[in-house]
């Protein structure tokens, strides 16, 4: 029987539940699992968001994960270009990108090169981008009571 290689690509930016779920259960499915880690600059690029983690430091969290046989840091925006580099079997990526326009295109480009595409459950009570808007939101309080602080001490 061949042996199944995964891959399963992400920020893994303020690392959460989320991102260990999809890194267990990829496992779970897989002989071998390389982790994809987005570098700063493909985040910036793709998705406008700035990592609060930096690359390396990224790399590092998501190597010591045990589940995780390997990590791959993505210079690339394209999966395409991604899978010859690495030649995964199977891609491993959360069902928010279910059925959509990216997903499906996916879906389509990977079947022509026999690899297969596997959802899991979204974490969606718990997501980097849910992370970053409640440590905004603290710093905008904790910027607003410290004005306020020295305006009474004025």
């Amino acid at each position: 029987m061949a042996q199944r290689i995964g891959y399963a690509a992400g920020a893994f930016d303020l690392f959460h539940i989320g991102h260990l779920n999809i890194l267990k259960h990829a496992r779970e499915r897989c002989d071998v699992l390389i982790a994809g880690v987005v570098s700063d600059e493909m985040l910036r690029q793709v998705k406008g968001i700035e990592p609060v983690v930096p690359t390396l430091e990224r790399v590092e969290i998501v190597r010591a994960v045990r589940w995780v046989d390997e990590v791959h840091v993505e210079t690339v925006p394209d999966k395409l270009d991604t899978w010859r580099e690495v030649g995964f079997t199977h891609f491993f990526k959360g069902d928010d990108w279910r059925g959509t326009e990216k997903g499906l295109r996916l879906e389509h480009e990977f079947a022509e090169v026999g690899v297969e595409v596997v959802y899991f459950p979204y974490t969606a009570h718990t997501s980097s981008t849910v992370l970053r808007r409640a440590l905004a939101q603290l710093t905008a309080n904790a910027d607003a009571a410290a004005l306020q602080a020295q305006i009474a001490l004025s």
